[in-house]
């Protein structure tokens, strides 16, 4: 069970970081509320988010887990060593290049991801978009010291040391609230609010990447700057990254043009990025932390030649992700206003702005299972060093996301890019799974089959009682946020007994999964 311990470190972590997140998110939405301030905002931070997943978290972490697995199960620990340094090398350069022509363009690359930004000077004296050029020069650094953080982090990962890299976004959080809570005290505008965000989410950066670097010095690595070459082992990562940076690229390209499509009305963008808030605290913590589980364990069993190992892991990892999935997903489609307004609903937050997050929050709820089962299945084709066959699944991802979303957005409003996000996510993981089935890279067992229609039924019965005690609650607009949090932890735990009682009674899990989850004698 040392996968479900693994998953149990990183989701632990992740929840911290969420929660975090989620007290950064109530404060900017208190400061901001959803307007030309804080569309500004999200599309200046959205930017280096995008290519940092495209060529850190995507493309790169895929073909380098593998490969340094296998130096270190083949060839030994110096030569791992030399790998990592020389891969640091070579990424540091690239994107250190790619940040800089950014910066120097920006007025017009900006237009990648903001083009339906006001143009026009508006009655604070400027206009929409050239605020979030300059936030976004202020950020822009950030996607270099992310890129090396994950990298390291793919180093810790592979050799077994989860909890460093799965905290480091704790930081990020952190501060940024600081930002928050210091500029009252100066009597900053919204504006310079902004730039005091901007500013933090770049200096956590730094520290983020020195801090993982430091974890990697304790856990013996060695990695040593050097001159950027194309060695042969970087020339074979970059031939097994190339696939997947298309792949992770056609994803973050999908993603930029549904946020660009929201720009086109005013506050879509901001009430899309709340509600995209709400459902990456599940997907965080199971859907990455499963995958980044995942990956270096089976690549070590693939290694071995152990494919019942990796098969039996592929399993439990799906299983492990409906288990503490779909609850999420019934939650978030059943109670959506609720959670929003009890989060944000405060200062420039209003009720209307609940109103629209809470229907794009249902539609992605209805992806949310999809969307952990692609960082699910994935990992089963990144540890065979397949690369090609998630990169075509993306691709017509994508593809339908992009023209449904259009397509949507334009005939319900913005609420249809939701809804075609989902339909993609659900396409790409048929996709995934019938090619794994197909090619026996997963055989699904007796356990698997017989717990997943379980699970699924307690989590409905978990989201019919929650929709039942729903009118027992007060209005959590009208109330103290001490009583709105009260209220959410109460709700929250209505949920949870339900389901952990029905669960058990269907059966859906077994206490002593638990057990030897938690034991130290896990392997």
């Amino acid at each position: 069970m040392r996968l479900l311990r693994s998953t149990a470190i990183i989701a632990s972590l992740t929840l911290i970081s969420r929660l975090l997140g989620f007290v950064r998110d109530v404060l900017i939405a208190n400061f901001f509320g959803a307007g030309f301030i804080s569309d500004a905002f999200f599309t200046a931070f959205k930017l280096p988010n995008v290519f940092r997943r495209m060529f850190a978290e995507g493309a790169f972490n895929a073909a380098f887990v593998p490969l340094y697995a296998k130096r270190i199960e083949q060839d030994g620990q110096q030569s791992a060593d030399n790998f990592a340094s020389e891969t640091a090398s070579v990424l540091f350069f690239f994107v250190a290049c790619l940040v800089i022509a950014f910066e120097l363009t920006m007025p017009f690359s900006l237009n990648i991801i903001g083009n339906g930004l006001d143009k026009t000077v508006n009655e604070s004296g400027i206009t929409t978009y050239n605020l979030a050029v300059i936030y976004a020069q202020i950020t822009m650094p950030y996607l270099l010291f992310m890129s090396m953080t994950a990298m390291f982090s793919g180093v810790l990962n592979t050799r077994g040391f989860f909890a460093l890299a799965a905290g480091v976004p704790i930081i990020l959080n952190l501060f940024m609230i600081s930002a928050l809570t210091i500029t009252p005290i100066f009597e900053l505008s919204q504006r310079e609010t902004g730039y005091a965000l901007t500013a933090a989410i770049t200096l956590s950066g730094i520290v983020q990447m020195a801090i993982v670097y430091w974890g990697c010095l304790r856990a013996g690595v060695q990695i040593r700057p050097r001159l950027p070459r194309l060695t042969p082992g970087v020339r074979r990562l970059i031939t097994l990254g190339v696939p997947g940076l298309i792949s992770a690229g056609i994803t973050q390209i999908n993603l930029v043009v549904s946020h660009m499509i929201a720009t086109h009305q005013e506050g879509a963008a901001s009430w899309l990025t709340y509600a995209d808030r709400l459902y990456q605290l599940p997907l965080g913590m199971i859907g990455i932390a499963m995958g980044v589980a995942l990956l270096p364990a089976l690549s070590r069993r693939l290694r071995a030649g152990d494919e019942s190992g990796a098969n039996t892991s592929m399993n439990r990892g799906i299983e492990i992700a409906a288990f503490l999935t779909l609850p999420a997903a019934f939650a978030l489609f059943v109670i959506p206003s609720f959670l929003i307004s009890g989060l944000f609903e405060r200062g420039d937050f209003t009720a209307d702005t609940t109103l629209q997050v809470a229907k794009a929050l249902r539609f992605f709820a209805l992806g949310l299972p999809a969307f952990v089962l692609i960082k699910v299945l994935t990992p089963a084709f990144f540890a065979r060093e397949n690369m090609r066959t998630p990169m075509y699944l993306a691709g017509l991802s994508a593809s339908i996301n992009v023209s449904l979303g259009l397509f949507l957005f334009w005939r319900i409003g913005f609420e249809g890019l939701a809804l075609a996000t989902t339909i993609a996510a659900w396409v790409n993981v048929v996709g995934l799974g019938f090619i794994l089935l197909r090619d026996k890279n997963l055989i699904i067992d007796d356990r698997l089959r017989t717990r997943i229609p379980r699970i699924l039924l307690a989590s409905g019965l978990m989201g019919f009682a929650l929709w039942a005690a729903i009118p027992f609650f007060p209005d959590l607009s009208q109330s103290h946020i001490l009583m709105d949090l009260l209220s959410l932890i109460v709700i929250s735990g209505i949920g949870l007994i339900v389901y952990v009682i029905a669960a058990s009674l269907l059966q859906a899990f077994g206490w002593r999964d638990i057990r030897d989850a938690v034991s130290k004698k896990a392997q």
